[in-house]
């Protein structure tokens, strides 16, 4: 009779850890410097992007299916945001304590966000190859569409990241065990990183695709124009504001995927556990570099973000004048409000008592 699996669900993060080898045990200067400036870096992007979807939602000129895509987006790096908090403080020692549970969640959260960016920038890939295709600045994709889109990319990017604990997993089988994730398989490091990569590929195709008919139409209409066409007019100013959060997406993620890949090869000489902590921060830069290219790039975002800022800072004065005329009066006025009355006003009352 084959022996059944032996399964370690009770067991602590430890125990998988010494059982794979792998060195999660972090400098105390390290850890310190990686919780300080990512937490700087979770608060920015935390406030940032809460800022492009408020922009989105109160700036009627973004009510349109690109920028809805790209406000989901930001709602993506939002999240991403709140599960760099939570990882910052249950790594190192702390991830040695964790539970097989809590690695699943914080494991989960890093994947469901990752996969919410990237099925965002895929969507947003076809939704600007159809607006060009077409030569408008904005697709004709209806409001319901664009919100069939956004709910499909969250529900895939949920199973994504809940795959290991439904059981694609080495809690069962410590041979197949990763490092840089312990109970994670390494076929699913391999899966995971492999599809990562070829949806960067697909992306890169896309735009590839775009340029060359922009390029190609633009060359085209130039004879028919009096002047230069005006780019704020066509779609070619939005596409570039995409290709650079593409571009940043795919210099912050790529080393990563690729150190995973390599761990899922089991590769034994490449070292992977001492460069997971600084493809962390890595990670972390590219949540904080797309709020700021989102402004950069577009003038009407940043002008949305000063006036978002205005508003801000003319209710916290607002709400301090509030409280400053709800104060009981102090001594010193008493005295003053208190002084005997004039002599005009007392010939007045006198006058009033006469009569």
């Amino acid at each position: 009779m084959v022996p059944l699996p032996v399964c370690h669900y009770n067991e602590s993060m430890s125990f998988f850890y010494n059982k794979n080898g792998g060195d999660d045990k972090w400098d105390s200067a390290q850890l310190i410097l990686v919780q300080v400036v990512g937490s700087l870096f979770c608060c920015f992007i935390l406030v940032s992007n809460a800022m492009v979807i408020a922009a989105v939602v109160t700036n009627k000129r973004f009510h349109y299916p690109f920028y809805y895509l790209l406000a989901n987006l930001a709602a993506s790096d939002f999240l991403a945001g709140i599960a760099y908090v939570y990882l910052m403080f249950n790594t190192g020692p702390v991830s040695r304590k964790l539970t097989v549970r809590g690695y699943f969640i914080r494991q989960g959260l890093l994947d469901i966000s990752l996969s919410a960016s990237l099925a965002n920038l895929l969507v947003i890939a076809l939704e600007r190859y159809i607006s060009v295709m077409n030569w408008k600045v904005h697709s004709n994709l209806t409001k319901r569409r664009v919100t069939l889109l956004i709910v499909l990319v969250w529900a895939i990017s949920i199973f994504m990241g809940a795959v290991p604990s439904l059981g694609w997993n080495c809690i069962c089988d410590l041979d197949r065990c990763s490092q840089l994730a312990p109970i994670f398989s390494r076929s699913y490091l391999i899966f995971w990183s492999v599809s990562n990569l070829v949806v960067f590929l697909v992306m890169v195709a896309i735009y590839m695709r775009i340029y060359t008919y922009v390029k190609k139409k633009t060359s085209v209409l130039m004879p028919h124009t009096s002047g230069s066409i005006n780019r704020k007019r066509t779609p070619i100013k939005l596409i570039k504001t995409v290709m650079v959060v593409l571009g940043a997406f795919v210099f912050c993620w790529t080393p990563g995927l690729v150190v995973l890949l390599l761990d899922g090869l089991n590769c034994q000489r490449c070292n992977v556990m001492k460069l997971k902590r600084w493809l962390l921060l890595l990670a972390v830069l590219n949540s904080v570099m797309n709020p700021c290219i989102y402004s950069y790039k577009d003038e009407e975002m940043w002008t949305t973000f000063k006036n978002l800022m205005r508003c801000i800072g003319n209710g916290t004065r607002r709400q301090r004048s509030t409280k400053a005329n709800s104060r009981p009066l102090s001594s010193g006025q008493d005295t003053v409000n208190s002084q005997p009355p004039s002599e005009e006003m007392k010939s007045d009352n006198q006058g009033i008592l006469k009569t």
